[in-house]
């Protein structure tokens, strides 16, 4: 099986012919991964953010099976069923007060694609073609699809070798007030300057709120969402929230909006709505732009996905935001921001560390140089949890469901390693994957 893995199988951001050692899960439960020497791990990283209630939980797995009995699948063009129309009227009553359509898909990356889609035909239909082009902040990412890599940070984004290939897209500097930071109110009237100049060509001001995820795991300040919000609801464009890092409680708001008081006119929502079990995500928008759209030629939305609401990730979707809303996720989300701010505090005045910093459930060391990511996977796999870096950041997003002496194993864990790795005399050899 290992061969086949090896030669056969290219996994995500992985050389096909020098990829990485990939450890063969055998079986998951709660925070913890079995490999195939029966050691366990604990998955530090929610398998991307996404399986919040941890693996294998009896609620989401009975969902699944007693849909599956039903249907496991049905097209959804001229058809309906009542896992999709139970989780809209969930969602409906979770998200920021206006967006009131939903547009099913089948991932994160398509449902920016749609929100991209579905402002250019807005715009189309309000009779503003020209109206064609987005704007976005840097250290942005929001997606490996074709439109979404445009609006990625052409640097950070990891989608450089496309630049020159792409759409070109306008790119303002990243949000230099940091969350817990005062605000500089000349950030303010830097967006309106460029707005009032260039808003003629804008369809859409595009980012993710609060957390900037993939492309830099920085936290700004919330008052730069809320000046974005007022500024393109005063020049006419429409403000994108992707939300599919940050929504269900990540951050510590159930949407990430919600830290600036902020409805978006579309909103992008994916990796935890199923609570990590299948692929799926959603476009939801204002009535202004679903009744723009749908009462002008041609009169549809132009889009239509093969497994577009499936009835499995519909039941699982609505059986995982009714197990977060039925504890105290904030309290819980609260407990975990509290035991990462501690812990990663002993790694501030690290020689290799540029930067410490933490929001919600989300944890981040920011070394000064780019990790040797083979190098400190195994590390992290002989001390027992699981790890995913990428460039110059070393961060955990763990499942809500992590009791306190996880927490302590997993971070203690995290801090073991880039103390044995990072000592002065090995620095220099282990920060050099760029």
């Amino acid at each position: 099986m290992n061969n086949i893995d090896k030669n056969n199988i290219w996994h995500p951001y992985a050389s096909a012919t020098k990829g990485m050692k990939n450890r063969l899960v055998k079986s998951a439960k709660g925070v913890y991964l079995e490999l195939e020497d029966n050691s366990q791990v604990i998955d530090g990283m929610s398998s991307w953010w996404s399986v919040i209630h941890g693996y294998n939980h009896p609620v989401l797995n009975n969902a699944i099976k007693s849909q599956v009995d039903k249907m496991a699948h049905v097209m959804f063009g001229g058809l309906t069923h009542q896992p999709a129309i139970d989780l809209t009227k969930q969602l409906l009553e979770i998200v920021p007060a206006g967006l009131e359509h939903i547009f099913y898909s089948d991932s994160g990356s398509v449902a920016v694609e749609v929100a991209m889609k579905m402002t250019l035909q807005y715009q189309h239909a309000a009779g503003r073609s020209e109206k064609s082009s987005f704007v976005t902040i840097r250290n942005g990412y929001h997606g490996d699809t074709w439109h979404a890599m445009s609006v990625c940070d052409p640097e950070t984004g990891m989608h450089h070798i496309f630049n020159g290939k792409l759409a070109v897209q306008y790119f303002l500097p990243a949000p230099r007030s940091l969350f817990h930071e005062n605000y500089d109110e000349n950030e303010t009237q830097e967006i309106e300057a460029f707005l009032k100049e260039n808003h003629q060509n804008i369809a859409a001001f595009i980012l993710e709120p609060i957390v900037q995820g993939a492309g830099g795991m920085r936290f700004y300040h919330p008052n730069y969402l809320k000046a974005v919000r007022d500024l393109c609801t005063k020049y006419n464009v429409l403000l994108i929230a992707d939300e599919i890092a940050t929504g269900f409680g990540r951050s510590g708001k159930l949407f990430a909006c919600e830290h600036a008081g902020i409805s978006p006119d579309i909103m992008c929502i994916g990796k935890a709505i199923t609570g990590g079990y299948m692929s799926f995500a959603a476009t939801l928008c204002t009535k202004q732009v679903a009744h723009t759209i749908s009462n002008n030629a041609p009169g549809v939305f132009m889009h239509g996905p093969t497994f577009m609401g499936n009835p499995m990730a519909c039941a699982v979707s609505l059986a995982s935001i009714q197990l977060l809303l039925a504890t105290d996720w904030q309290a819980n989300i609260q407990r975990i921001e509290k035991h990462l701010k501690e812990a990663f505090s002993k790694l501030k005045n690290h020689p290799a560390v540029q930067d410490v910093r933490v929001l919600g459930a989300i944890g981040v060391i920011e070394m000064k140089e780019a990790v040797d990511m083979q190098t400190i996977t195994k590390a992290f796999v002989a001390n027992g949890i699981w790890m995913r870096p990428f460039g110059k950041l070393v961060y955990t997003m763990p499942p809500y469901i992590i009791t306190n002496e996880e927490l302590e194993i997993l971070t203690n864990a995290i801090i073991k390693t880039i103390q044995e790795l990072f000592t002065a005399k090995t620095q220099k050899t282990l920060c050099t994957l760029r």
